[in-house]
């Protein structure tokens, strides 16, 4: 990765521009967002169904602004403490057996080095505290609707003062605010308190050409003919009564798997074969066997406009 700095977008156009240079294709209401967020150093805050591109967004950011890109990826369960900070425990015990053979330990000093730097494990949100010579990392807080309240009590006053507090060490303070980007599938609502800290916006599946314009980026070997095909039947299938209708993501690995596989154009054969690419329940799969998937497609094809 290249060392120098990379300044933030100077307007909406070139901010689409960054993320088209990372092969991130978003609409301009998106990218107007995107802008915002950097431009005041607020959060931004991504709804939308799984696949729909929202964690794909802080990777180009990062990459497209030669950031450090820090992850926390949210769980049921997921506390402040596993966010922020731990003590390497095993390595302390062994620094105090170690102490205890030697007969030399004073129980000061041993504290004041077990309690410090060298024993702590730093954990997404501390890291972001961190300086670096780049700039203010990335922090993408992924899937934020896996936790629970008492998590995003913490996580507002986290983002509301973006310092840590560790009663060992005190409290740490960026140099600057990280770019904060909020992920959530809408699993649950989460708090109106927290949303208001942001900037949002629901990221949702794209129309016919955006999201050809998206499998052209990210599948560049796939035929015209092949990626409209693709994107034909995705889109129609989405109009299906399916556990989970497919996004983005199930695009691109379909057109992927199909290119691995050398086909040319599709066929209900071929569909039921890689279902598995785009489907992840197995209702939905059955759903799609036998005459399903022929009709799906031939409503698809006759719905193509010539190239």
């Amino acid at each position: 990765m290249r060392d120098d700095p990379v300044s933030l977008p100077a307007s909406i156009d070139a901010t689409q521009a960054l993320l088209a240079g990372q092969d991130y294709v978003c609409g301009r209401a998106l990218a107007t967002v995107a802008f915002l967020a950097l431009k005041l150093g607020r959060p931004l805050f991504l709804e939308g169904e799984a696949g729909t591109g929202k964690t794909e967004i802080a990777k180009a950011l990062a990459a497209g602004l030669n950031r450090r890109l820090i992850r926390l990826q949210c769980y049921e369960g997921l506390d402040a403490g596993s966010a922020v900070y731990e003590w390497n425990f095993p390595a302390q015990m062994i620094a105090i057996r170690t102490a205890e053979a030697q007969g030399d330990a004073d129980r000061d000093i041993l504290q004041r080095e077990l309690f410090g730097p060298d024993y702590l494990i730093e954990r997404p949100l501390l890291q972001a505290m961190r300086p670096d010579e780049r700039g203010a990392p990335v922090l993408l807080i992924d899937e934020l609707d896996r936790t629970d309240e008492p998590f995003e009590a913490f996580l507002l006053e986290a983002l509301s003062d973006f310092q840590v507090t560790i009663p060992e060490l005190g409290t740490i303070r960026g140099p600057e605010p990280p770019i904060v980007i909020l992920t959530s599938n809408r699993t649950r609502e989460v708090h109106d308190a927290l949303k208001r800290r942001c900037l949002y916006h629901w990221v949702d599946c794209p129309d016919f050409d955006r999201e050809i314009e998206i499998l052209a980026a990210r599948a560049p070997e796939a035929s015209e003919t092949l990626s409209r095909e693709i994107v034909a039947f995705v889109q129609k299938l989405r109009t299906e009564d399916l556990f989970k209708k497919p996004g983005v993501a199930e695009t691109i690995d379909w057109a992927k798997c199909l290119l691995a596989l050398d086909v040319i154009d599709l066929s209900p054969e071929v569909i039921a074969d890689t279902l598995g690419a785009i489907l992840k329940y197995q209702d939905d799969i059955a759903r799609l066997q036998g005459s399903e998937a022929k009709r799906l497609l031939d409503e698809a094809r006759a719905g193509l406009e010539p190239a």
